[in-house]
């Protein structure tokens, strides 16, 4: 199986070509931001042709549940800074694309194996991951976003964007997002910067355990 793995930034790229050292499965980095990630995941399907395409990386949390360090796995995206109106349409929600589906899903066989692995240290989740051009660095920016995504477990900027692209090209797609910080606990972003510190590198060897499962 050809897997590919898309990241945004160098240091999830540095992280994860460690981590997948010695295999066959190709680690890129997109850049930040819908665009970049939308044409990454082009690139890759293009030129590597993979059988799946996996985003990583870190996000932001939400939820009583939710804390630094675990992993949200998407069981379904759709972007927070999305709206075509009714004008047209008026069956189009918020955070749809018009004409796309209002929420993409993650390949079921993908999420199956993803839910199946084990692990003592790191707490999983499954649900909804939503996507935008917005660094969430403040408690009202991340309010604003779970008005309308209330049961949202993760917070980011390119993984709706992979699986749009993915969607497009029939490509089997799951994002395995690491909490970074829980903006509604945090002013002013500084879980984030400790994450990079303290737990990064460990949490992406939840990634390795999926790819080894496949």
């Amino acid at each position: 199986m050809k897997i590919g793995i898309i990241v945004a930034m160098d240091k999830e790229l540095k992280q994860l070509q460690e981590v997948f050292r010695n295999s066959d499965v190709l680690v890129q980095k997109c850049g930040i931001g819908k665009v970049n990630a939308a044409l990454g995941a082009q690139r890759m399907i293009n030129e590597f042709h993979p059988d799946c395409i996996i985003s990583s990386g870190c996000a932001g949390g939400n939820g009583d549940d939710v804390n630094v360090q675990d992993i949200i796995i998407s069981k379904e995206l759709c972007y927070h800074d999305v709206y075509c109106g009714k004008a047209i349409d008026d069956t189009t929600v918020y955070g749809q694309v018009q004409g796309l589906p209002a929420r993409y899903q993650a390949d079921p066989e993908l999420l199956r194996k993803a839910l199946c692995i084990q692990t003592s240290d790191i707490k999983l989740h499954q649900g909804l991951i939503v996507t935008g051009d917005w660094f969430v660095d403040s408690k009202e920016k991340m309010r604003e976003i779970i008005g309308h995504f209330p049961e949202a477990k993760a917070v980011d900027m390119e993984s709706c964007a992979i699986a749009q692209t993915c969607y497009i090209n029939k490509v089997p797609f799951i994002s395995f997002r690491v909490i970074s910080d829980i903006p509604l606990r945090d002013t002013d972003a500084s879980q984030y910067h400790n994450f990079w510190d303290t737990v990064a590198e460990h949490s992406f060897q939840t990634t390795r355990a999926f790819v080894e499962s496949l």
